[in-house]
């Protein structure tokens, strides 16, 4: 089983509000027809749902947070898993819907939920799921990333491989030179944050790899303009971007 994970970058345009990048999604699309394993499909909010948590001030903390603001980011969400559901079903790659309610509780994953998540992908179906404004209790809610996912549904079903589609090559040493970093084994390198990112942007996504990495899984970071980066990953072929190397803590 493969997980993949869409960045908000990749699947929409950051730098304007609600702007998906239709094309770009279709092209993962065609791309991951070539996988043959289970895939299992998590993607980020970009200028839909990031855009709104922003907008209302929202978090990854749980606080009692604008309803309005609430309903308007879970909203956006639906809107943008929509058009990667469309995209999936138009190259018949059967997506199954599966908004993060379906699995969580507060902030806390329900193992006998996610365990299921592996059953609808082993049959023939897709998972797509994505990162959220959700229900924390005592009127509180909260945003959970696409990112903290990611992490869960490895610890629970321990996919053979994980793979987050950026928009950029991989991860740099430093954004001035870009300078690609091709592999890291336990290192947890420092990354600025973009403040247009609630979840965290790239420190997001660098502290999860690390995290799925020791549980003994190799984790890709692939430019997902370029989606047949992910096939060769996923096919053991010669591989462009940063990989994470899978090793257990001793």
């Amino acid at each position: 089983m493969i997980l993949i994970k869409l960045g908000g970058s990749i699947i929409t345009n950051k730098e304007k509000p609600l702007s998906p990048r239709k094309k770009t999604i279709e092209n993962i699309a065609k791309y991951l027809k070539k996988v043959n394993e289970s895939i299992i499909i998590v993607h980020g909010g970009g200028s839909f749902g990031h855009y709104w948590s922003v907008k209302y001030d929202m978090h990854t903390k749980p606080m009692k947070y604008n309803a309005y603001g609430v309903s308007v980011v879970k909203n956006s969400m639906i809107e943008l898993n929509k058009i990667i559901l469309d995209a999936f079903l138009k190259n018949k790659l059967n997506p199954y819907c599966l908004p993060p309610t379906d699995f969580m509780s507060g902030n806390k994953p329900i193992i006998k939920k996610i365990k299921e998540i592996e059953k609808i992908a082993n049959s023939g179906l897709i998972p797509i799921t994505f990162g959220d404004a959700l229900w924390y209790g005592q009127k509180k809610t909260y945003i959970l990333s696409g990112d903290k996912i990611m992490t869960y549904i490895s610890k629970i079903l321990k996919p053979r491989l994980v793979v987050f589609a950026l928009n950029e090559e991989g991860l740099y040493q430093d954004l001035k030179s870009k300078k690609l970093i091709r592999e890291l084994k336990g290192e947890n390198p420092i990354i600025s944050k973009n403040n247009m990112d609630v979840t965290g942007g790239m420190t997001r996504k660098v502290q999860e790899a690390t995290k799925i990495s020791k549980m003994g899984i190799n984790v890709f970071f692939v430019n997902g303009n370029k989606p047949e980066r992910i096939v060769k990953a996923v096919k053991n072929r010669k591989f462009e971007g940063t990989v994470f190397r899978g090793k257990r803590n001793e």
